[in-house]
């Protein structure tokens, strides 16, 4: 018997430069976009759509993230997804969908990672293994 699965990837860019907040508690929380691009084709036509992408992180991986990365980072993220509502003002029930993640990974040579020396497989010291730089064919997708 086969229990539940719920997990989503992504490889993307970063839409919005990321700022981190804190919780009554104190822990760190950063929300930011993904942009993600499918190429297909109809006809003799080749069409584009981009898909956008909420994504939470948490913690030191939020920190770290919100320094290190920009608008037209490109990522990875591994995760899972969550769908949370509330009432606006005017109570009307909103709902967002967003990938909670685990792993942030960036890609190529960091694309607009903030720093020096971002090459692929980089890894500033200290950095927690959760967010770091790896070369986009070394995926193993």
């Amino acid at each position: 018997m086969f229990g539940d699965l719920n997990r989503a990837e992504i490889i993307g860019n970063i839409t919005n430069d990321i700022s981190v907040k804190y919780t009554g508690n104190g822990n760190a929380v950063a929300s930011f976009g993904v942009a993600t691009n499918r190429r297909y084709r109809v006809d003799d036509d080749w069409k584009e759509e981009t898909s956008f992408h909420n994504v939470v992180i948490w913690g030191n991986q939020a920190e770290q993230l919100a320094q290190r990365a920009k608008k037209g980072t490109r990522v990875y993220v591994s995760g899972r997804l969550q769908t949370r509502s509330w009432d606006d003002k005017d109570g009307v029930t909103r709902y967002v969908t967003e990938i909670i993640a685990e792993r942030v990974q960036f890609l190529g040579n960091g694309g607009g990672a903030k720093g020096p020396d971002r090459q692929p497989g980089y890894v500033a010291p200290g950095m927690d293994d959760a967010v770091t730089m790896v070369p986009e064919e070394d995926i193993p997708f």
